[in-house]
């Protein structure tokens, strides 16, 4: 069994003892600390929530509710939803806050509860930290009868959700429906297979696939949507008839796509495909974290613009896109942040911008893919003993390398001309992280291998 506590929120496999795993009595107390947080912070006592199709969202869901109305909040249950539609409806609903119960792409055991502040942003650094003190020390109390909050529930909101979306000014629903679309699509039994079949309806895509589209809660897959994981939809494109797969994680943040051929687009290249047509458009800046392809900046600087990184998280993106006034930005895992919408990672936004340019490119999705420049990721990671200690590890393979550009605002990335390797620790194990990338991916490995060596010899040496 596994808790993990983080200024995000808390996940965990259900089941176990208190404290050991995600069992009722930690989802009521970590969800107290937050309502008496909303209570404490907001003028309006009351609270967006909405889940994923995961089995043990319904439990979890009750008491959730169950718990913000005991402390006098009064609760907008969207029912199944997906992450980016809770994150709308809170400012739309006014309310002091939102809750998320999704384990995103973790496997079935798992589920989490992911904490919104009252513009339907991810709390920040500070606000996670007290929350979690707050829930350590039980610093809450309950209200009395009379001022129990209420229960409501909006099951439409999805629907206002693919509204929003067609309201956007580049999302050209004429153009996609012109182009006469056939797609294939896999929702892993989630809730993208309510909100996905709705949205391409909506803007006109001729042909619907629908794979795993049953919101159960079954994962038919590993729900990461990565290509090892996608053989299915791969397969069935594979044939020939589709235009291009679609595919999406449990609660819908991420998004990557497939072409023709069945093979993959790239998820670090969903980011990319949608901000070059934004910056297409709109010229403006761009953001991604440090962890995330090159390409992205690549394509804002033929555009005009100028690209940032980010720390790693993305409340850190956010941040950023913010302080650089970034039109577009988000995460290489196939999250995209669009101001213009929300600021969120939203795979139904992403859908819209996507298949606009897409069908202004005029040619097939691989030869679209192919315009962008090619770069080759390679993710390693290195286990440590307890004792070793993973800062003095990191500074020193900062001052071996002091000669390159370096940005350490998350762990040791280090930059060689259009190659890097980013290093970073894990928050919640004894564990170093190695991104690298290149143009080739025998390189990129090379150069992983390179810090793993510089690693270990630091770590004999100390």
């Amino acid at each position: 069994m596994a808790l993990i506590k983080s200024i995000s929120g808390i996940r965990g496999t259900i089941g176990g003892k208190p404290g050991e795993g995600l069992t009722p009595l930690d989802v009521v107390k970590f969800t107290s600390a937050y309502g008496y947080w909303v209570k404490n912070h907001t003028n309006n006592p009351k609270v967006v929530i909405g889940r994923d199709a995961r089995i043990s969202g319904e439990m979890v869901s009750k008491l959730v509710a169950a718990t913000l109305q005991g402390l006098g909040i009064d609760v907008i249950d969207l029912g199944l939803s997906t992450t980016p539609t809770v994150e709308l409806a809170v400012p739309l609903e006014k309310a002091g806050g939102g809750i998320i119960l999704t384990a995103s792409h973790n496997p079935i055991q798992w589920n989490a509860l992911k904490l919104l502040n009252d513009k339907g942003e991810f709390i920040s650094d500070a606000e996670g930290k007290a929350i979690l003190e707050s829930a350590e020390k039980e610093d809450f109390s309950f209200a009395e009868v009379k001022k129990l909050g209420s229960y409501t529930v909006k099951d439409d909101y999805i629907d206002k959700h693919i509204e929003h979306v067609l309201s956007l000014p580049l999302v050209d629903k004429e153009a996609i429906a012109a182009r006469k679309f056939k797609v294939v699509i896999d929702c892993v039994n989630s809730t993208g297979g309510i909100a996905l079949p709705k949205l391409l309806r909506a803007l006109g895509v001729e042909e619907i696939e629908e794979m795993y589209c049953t919101p159960d809660g079954h994962f038919p897959h590993n729900p990461e949507p990565l290509p090892e994981n996608l053989r299915d939809i791969a397969e069935k494109l594979n044939r020939g008839k589709y235009d291009l797969g679609i595919v999406v994680d449990p609660d819908v943040d991420r998004l990557c796509f497939m072409n023709e051929d069945g093979s993959a687009f790239g998820e670090e290249y969903t980011l990319v495909a949608v901000a070059d047509y934004v910056l297409s458009q709109t010229p403006g800046n761009t953001v991604s974290n440090l962890s995330s392809t090159r390409a992205l900046r690549d394509v804002t600087e033929k555009r005009g613009g100028e690209y940032q990184a980010a720390a790693v998280g993305e409340v850190n993106v956010v941040n950023k896109m913010k302080e650089t006034n970034a039109i577009i930005g988000g995460e290489g895992n196939g999250g995209v942040i669009y101001p213009e919408s929300h600021y969120g990672r939203d795979a139904l936004v992403g859908i819209g911008l996507f298949l606009t340019h897409l069908a202004k490119f005029g040619k097939s999705i691989s030869m679209l893919r192919a315009t962008y420049p090619n770069y080759y990721i390679s993710k390693n990671k290195i286990e440590l003993t307890p004792e070793i200690d993973v800062d003095k590890v990191l500074e020193a393979i900062k001052a071996k390398y002091s000669k390159q550009p370096i940005n350490d605002i998350d762990g040791v990335k280090i930059e060689f001309d259009k190659e890097w390797v980013h290093l970073r620790k894990s928050n919640t194990e004894p564990i170093i992280r190695i991104y690298s990338e290149s143009a080739s991916q025998a390189t990129a490995e090379h150069l992983a291998n390179k810090i793993i060596s510089d690693i270990k010899e630091v770590i004999t040496e100390s």
